[in-house]
């Protein structure tokens, strides 16, 4: 945990002073007012004594008071500013660290779990330091403070104090061996709840539909029985800690008037003003250190949990990044090309190749297309140009660059990228399509209604009640797929990119609207690269060049009528389409 604290900045650490000095402030007031009351003590036994040095000790033991009240209410105030300013600075760190991760850093930290450690665990931290830092500072300073101080003063009350120091010590050590664990299976027991809850809510259509609200009830109450269920556990162990730091209390504070007693019985005239005054000091510094232990009591109830937030914060902070930038951001000989070299991949985990030994070069201006039955590799070929992942064997070029070296910024700036499942932002129409920064001017209302025009989308668009300024919500739920993938395909083009990658992105569309946006975007893109993965032959039948997919190896390359008389499976796939007919028409 202690490794977060480097996020600490100047003004964090000048406020952590400040609240250090202001603690060590407030206990050394604390600690003064037991040597007062004595003083009062002595001169009340003294005869002669006046009511004003009575008045006067009595004073400085109010001042005392007043002035650890101040310094304990800006200790609040300054404890709250750094907890506020260091969540904020740690949810900020959690956020970028997330936006770098690729697709393979993403599978291993699920959606859910990404989510509580960036809510739920950073407010852990946050409570700790609100309402722990303090007592965490404190509670060890007043014990050895107050300890230091009645050392030597008499053996008998010192051994009754450090008796009852003991049996909080070890109670203290026992409960939290015993609940240290559970918080670790709280906080993924709070992942797991979470992405029950969000799987519910994201797929509430399958669950009416399948009349499956029992299912997920079930699903829902067992691991948040077990969660509350484990709450439960620690919350009765701590409440063991209660009755056994009163039981200390008060029997420390009766051990120590009888020991006292007792010592002031067996002594002389002088001896027993001098040994009831140690009494008192004795029975306010024992109080001093219980309440010491009772702030610790507390730091150790909130400390486990925060331990665990923090180390499940620094496993999303110190994940290795797979997909890393490179250097390269200077212009390029060449202009629009795209180049696989003898490429294979495979994932991480996985034993087999996916894609084997592709080759192939597609340049400015032409169309390339990708088709293969499902599984045959085609979304994960194309998603090597992006760097969505990065080729295990063999190399990808862009403009006769490697990809690996491009500034992945610089990379993106060149791509238009139209993902399979199109997705949209919460926003309006225009905010949705001029989305992004492409490395130039941010597109205006009339390059957006020209991108959404080529894509089809306009109709629909001017129909809705403000048009390029209506409403879309979270993922596009207030409009059809068709609709999202049209206005998926216009973010594209809003863009001008060199390169355009379709990874099937006309699935949604009616063969008539598939038809007229080809025909527009073909003549729109006529000076950019386009990389099509699709299902349908008549959408690829007109590409430049065809690569046909199956197992991961390229079996077919060539137009659509070379592949028709030299490959099989190319074959295969246009006849389950289109007829014999049909396809020689085409």
């Amino acid at each position: 945990m202690i490794r977060l604290f480097h996020y600490f900045t100047k003004k964090d650490y000048l406020v952590l002073f400040c609240v250090i000095s202001l603690v060590v402030f407030s206990v050394f007031l604390d600690l003064r007012t037991p040597e007062y009351m004595s003083e009062i003590t002595k001169l009340v036994q003294t005869e002669d004594s006046t009511m004003r040095e009575i008045l006067v000790a009595g004073g400085h033991m109010l001042i005392c008071a007043v002035l650890s009240l101040l310094s304990t209410i800006c200790v609040g105030f300054f404890t709250s500013l750094l907890s506020a300013r260091f969540s904020r600075t740690i949810r900020r760190k959690i956020f970028e660290k997330v936006e770098s991760f690729g697709i393979q850093e993403m599978k291993k930290f699920s959606t859910s779990s990404l989510i509580t450690r960036t809510t739920n665990d950073v407010t852990q931290i946050e409570s700790l330091i609100a309402m722990g830092l303090q007592l965490l500072i404190k509670s060890p300073v007043m014990a050895v403070w107050a300890l230091v101080k009645i050392i030597g003063k008499s053996g008998e009350l010192s051994l009754v104090t450090f008796a009852g120091v003991v049996i909080i010590v070890v109670t203290n050590l026992i409960i939290i061996s015993i609940v240290s664990p559970r918080f670790e299976r709280i906080q993924k027991l709070t992942d797991k709840l979470n992405g029950t809850t969000r799987e519910n809510l994201t797929g509430i259509r399958v669950v009416h539909a399948f009349n499956a609200e029992k299912f997920m009830q079930k699903r829902f109450h067992d691991v948040n029985d077990e969660l509350s269920g484990i709450h439960l556990k620690i919350t009765r162990t701590f409440a063991l800690m209660d009755p056994v730091m009163n039981f200390v209390m008060h029997f420390q504070h009766l051990g120590i008037y009888v020991v006292g007693a007792y010592l002031i019985m067996n002594s002389g005239l002088m001896d027993k003003i001098t040994m009831f005054s140690n009494m008192v000091v004795f029975s306010s510094y024992g109080i001093q250190v219980i309440i010491s232990f009772l702030m610790l009591t507390f730091i150790f109830m909130i400390l486990p949990r925060a331990r665990v937030s923090a180390n499940r914060i620094n496993e999303v902070l110190d994940e290795e990044v797979s997909i890393k930038t490179g250097s390269f951001n200077g212009d390029t000989v060449e202009v629009g090309t795209v180049e696989f070299e003898n490429v294979s991949f495979k994932y991480p985990d996985a034993d087999e190749y996916l894609l084997k030994n592709i080759s192939f070069k597609v340049n400015k201006g032409e169309t390339i297309a990708f088709i293969g039955s499902t599984g045959s590799g085609k979304s994960t070929l194309i998603n090597l140009v992006p760097r969505l992942y990065d080729a295990t064997d063999g190399a990808v070029y862009v403009d006769g660059v490697n990809v690996k070296d491009y500034q992945l910024k610089e990379l993106n700036n060149k791509i238009g990228y139209i993902p399979q499942k199109a997705f949209m932002f919460n926003g309006t129409v225009f905010d949705n399509v001029s989305y992004g920064d492409n490395g130039r001017e941010k597109p205006s209302l009339e390059k957006v209604k020209e991108a959404i025009k080529i894509a089809q989308g306009k109709s629909f668009v001017e129909k809705m009640d403000d048009g390029y300024q209506s409403h879309i919500a979270r993922g596009g739920t207030n409009i059809s797929g068709g609709q999202k993938q049209r206005l998926s395909i216009a973010r594209a083009i809003a863009r001008d990119p060199e390169i355009y990658i379709f990874d099937d992105s006309f699935s949604a569309l009616d063969y008539q609207t598939d038809a007229k946006l080809r025909s527009e975007l073909k003549k729109y893109t006529k000076n950019s690269t386009c990389m099509i993965v699709a299902q349908r032959i008549g959408t690829i039948m007109n590409a430049d060049k065809i690569v046909v997919l199956d197992k991961g190896e390229c079996v077919g390359f060539g137009t659509h009528k070379e592949l028709l008389n030299n490959c099989e499976v190319y074959r295969e796939i246009a006849l389950s389409q289109l007829s014999e007919e049909e396809l020689n028409h085409a």
